[in-house]
């Protein structure tokens, strides 16, 4: 109930002079347009509270029960899993975009310009697997542009610095040291990579956690920024041995196995990029219907003077001699490995592939025999066991096959032997676990914002947050 509050009453010394009947006449006039007036007002006033009460009402009900926005419908739906809010630092453009005036001077074996287009996965496969155009010829070594790429537009991604828990530092570091393999002036060779850290710890919010809550992330192996006074000089750079990089998380192709504590191996980047889950579901179903006529095959080619490497001309004389293997063999100049399609293509026929070190101790073939649906040998732990923790199951029979470097390459162990040994039983087992794998090694097309499964990108981003809040509650207890 709501009450009229009383006008106040006049000094007498101001009341006019009347007669009685004048006064009682007028404060009749008075009083009854004083009710008509106050019934008015107490009308309207209700009126509007009443429509005010109402609308608030309604507000609520549909506040509450239905999402305010579609956005924030999205960005709730998408940004889960335990992946923190992010900040992308803005560079100068020398550190990552600038770099690409330049791309054909990028690597000093290869013209890099077709490579970094669209965004890093390259050109568009003129005859790829499906009718999709998620098919690039995309190069091994550019996971560093992708990953920006996916981050610009990630759901995840807060333009607040202050409600950030992770903070990206997008540095096109693998482009730039390949460009600088064969520079002899130390000085010179690391000089980005000295401005880089420069700048970045002149930043307030590196200042807050020196670092901490900071990552990079590299397309090239973790040996080409970690050159050492004294050792072998191949063209690497500093960037990882410098002690504020060391507070930083590192996302790399290939990690260091014993030096690499701050490094943690990411997947090389394959040809498949989906845009929805429908083309995911789709070529997992097609890689579990195939028919798979060899029983293992190799694609790669010897390495000389290379002792890591050594098993290959083994892998390559036992492949040669089966009539179950199939054998494409690289070597310089034109090579069929350079196709993509024929590299998946005999990848899809075999129900094992064999993954040797080369160069280093990881390979992109690893990559494309899980996207095919391959079931892997390993001949060293380091090509994918002490790398990819964060997206390889723990059980690593589950997925592969391992045969040791030292037994395979005196030809103590035939490979075919090891592998007919195995139940037909137990390979589909371990092919369905492969396929399963296919997702979370898979990089998605940059311009997707909501692919529907969780890629190579978000897995990083979950352990990432996993990681630094971890970091963030030791800190906070050595100040305790």
């Amino acid at each position: 109930m709501f009450f009229r509050k009383p006008s106040p009453t006049p000094p007498l010394d101001s009341l006019p002079c009347t007669t009685k009947s004048e006064s009682f006449s007028r404060t009749k006039d008075h009083n009854t347009n004083n009710h008509y007036s106050t019934f008015i007002t107490n009308n309207r006033l209700r009126f509007t509270l009443f429509s005010c009460l109402f609308l608030l009402s309604w507000i609520l009900i549909i506040h509450f029960r239905f999402p305010t926005t579609t956005t924030q419908q999205k960005l709730t739906a998408t940004c889960d899993g335990g992946s923190g809010p992010f900040y992308i630092y803005t560079l100068p453009p020398r550190f990552n975009l600038g770099l690409l005036e330049h791309c054909q001077n990028l690597n000093i074996y290869t013209n890099m310009c077709p490579h970094v287009a669209n965004n890093g996965l390259g050109q568009p496969l003129t005859t790829s697997p499906t009718t999709s155009t998620t098919w690039h010829a995309t190069h091994q070594f550019i996971a560093e542009m992708i990953i920006h790429a996916r981050l610009e537009n990630h759901p995840c991604r807060t333009w607040d610095p202050n409600n950030a828990l992770l903070f990206y530092v997008p540095f096109y570091g693998g482009l730039h040291v390949s460009s600088m393999f064969r520079e002899p002036n130390h000085t010179l060779r690391d000089s980005l990579a000295v401005d880089l850290v420069d700048f970045i710890q002149s930043q307030p919010y590196w200042k807050k956690r020196s670092g901490h809550d900071h990552f990079l992330a590299l397309g090239r192996t973790a040996w080409d920024f970690m050159r050492t006074e004294g050792g072998p000089d191949f063209g690497a750079n500093i960037l990882l041995n410098l002690p504020l990089v060391r507070n930083m998380s590192v996302l790399t192709v290939e990690r260091q196995p014993w030096k690499g504590k701050n490094q943690n191996g990411i997947p090389y980047p394959s040809y498949f990029h989906p845009t929805t889950v429908t083309e995911m579901v789709t070529w997992q179903n097609r890689m579990r219907e195939l028919e798979r006529p060899f029983l293992f095959s190799f694609v790669g080619g010897k390495r000389k003077g290379l002792e890591k490497a050594k098993v290959r001309d083994e892998i390559v004389r036992q492949c040669g001699e089966s009539t179950r293997c199939e054998l494409v063999q690289c070597g310089s100049g034109a090579s069929k490995c350079h196709e993509p399609m024929v590299v998946l293509g005999v990848m899809m026929k075999s129900q094992f592939c064999l993954q040797a070190p080369g160069d280093s101790f990881t390979r992109r073939s690893t990559f494309d025999s899980v996207l095919a649906g391959c079931i892997p040998v390993f001949f060293s732990p380091h090509t994918a066991y002490t790398q990819y923790a964060w997206y390889l199951p723990e059980d690593k029979r589950s997925y592969s096959v391992y045969i040791d470097e030292k037994e395979a390459g005196v030809g103590e162990k035939q490979i075919e032997d090891v592998l007919m040994s195995i139940s037909s039983e137990e390979v589909k087992r371990m092919r369905e676990v492969v396929i399963n794998l296919i997702p979370r090694l898979t990089y998605a097309h940059p311009n997707a914002t909501d692919v529907g499964f969780k890629d190579a990108v978000d897995v990083a981003l979950q352990r990432l947050s996993q990681l630094v809040q971890a970091k963030i509650q030791s800190l906070e207890s050595a100040e305790i």
